[in-house]
């Protein structure tokens, strides 16, 4: 049975909070009223639709409805002295979108863009984490059962220089690098798998705020990335692979297949330039004097 629900007799007054209500503007099924309750406009709403030249054809998106996605940028994975590094893994190659990514984020918030930065973030209990992913993070050689060897330093633990647990939520590993500039209207979202809409928040944060296409940028382009882009499509989003924004330690070849994937099956890819260029006003037309002027 529809329970009755009876409208507000009169609009909020300016200066006061706003209600429940007036925040969710009409609600389904709710009985029209020339006195209910109107929406409160909010800048963020206001349409600003671009195209962008994109592949495998160019796309209109609104920037209203918009969010850029940047995944994994933190200490633990970029800084010299974090877990990743002192693994000995090289980290050259997933540092070099930084300065791209500072500047195309001067010119995303100056157009009202949602950032969202979604960072590697587990339990220092390890409770959201499977034991294969514990085990492999360990895992230091040896194929057969008899010689595998699991001596080095995994999540939750702390390497040889000490800045805490590794990538678990708070600690020192799991903020993003200070070389990137972050904003006070930013979002920090944490996750605990490849895909950053498993198990956590993301979803209903985005759907809360409107959005519709998601831009990625960040590392690993073939892991964390891709996953998440995967999911994002899967739950209805359109989502936008910036190439020159993300980067990975893998082989050259493993880009070009998530290339062709995220073209062929899971969304567009595009560059920073090319969004940068369709959020440019459009040029005015050159005025050519005629022999009467």
């Amino acid at each position: 049975m529809q329970r009755k629900t009876s409208p507000p007799t009169s609009a909020p007054k300016a200066g006061k909070p706003r209600t429940a209500l007036a925040a969710l503007g009409k609600l389904e099924g709710a009985p029209r009223s020339s006195k209910a309750a109107r929406p409160i406009p909010s800048p963020r709403q206001t349409p600003k639709v671009i195209r962008i030249k994109a592949k495998p054809f160019d796309v209109e998106m609104n920037m209203s409805q918009s969010a850029l996605v940047i995944v994994d940028m933190q200490n633990d994975f970029l800084h010299p002295e974090g877990w990743f590094a002192q693994k000995g893994i090289e980290t050259q190659a997933v540092r070099q979108p930084i300065p791209k990514i500072n500047q195309f984020l001067r010119t995303w918030r100056a157009h009202q863009g949602h950032v969202i930065w979604l960072n590697w973030g587990v339990r220092s209990d390890l409770l959201n984490l499977p034991k294969a992913y514990q085990r492999k993070a360990q895992w230091s050689g040896g194929q057969d059962l008899g010689v595998q060897r699991f001596e080095a330093v995994g999540y939750a633990m702390v390497s040889a220089i000490d800045h805490g647990p590794s990538l678990v939520q708070g600690s020192w590993g799991a903020k993003t690098v200070e070389d990137l500039s972050s904003a006070p209207s930013d979002i920090l979202v944490y996750k605990h798998r490849l895909s950053g809409f498993w198990d956590n928040e993301l979803d209903s944060i985005l759907r809360s705020l409107g959005v519709k296409t998601l831009v990625f940028a960040g590392i690993n382009t073939d892991r964390c990335v891709f996953s998440t882009l995967q999911d994002g499509g899967f739950l209805g989003y359109e989502c936008i692979l910036m190439k020159d924004l993300c980067a990975t330690s893998s082989p050259e070849y493993v880009s070009q297949a998530i290339y062709f994937l995220v073209e062929k099956l899971h969304g567009f890819t595009a560059s920073a330039n090319a969004l940068i260029k369709g959020l440019e006003p459009p040029a005015k037309p050159k005025h050519h004097r005629t022999h009467s002027e």
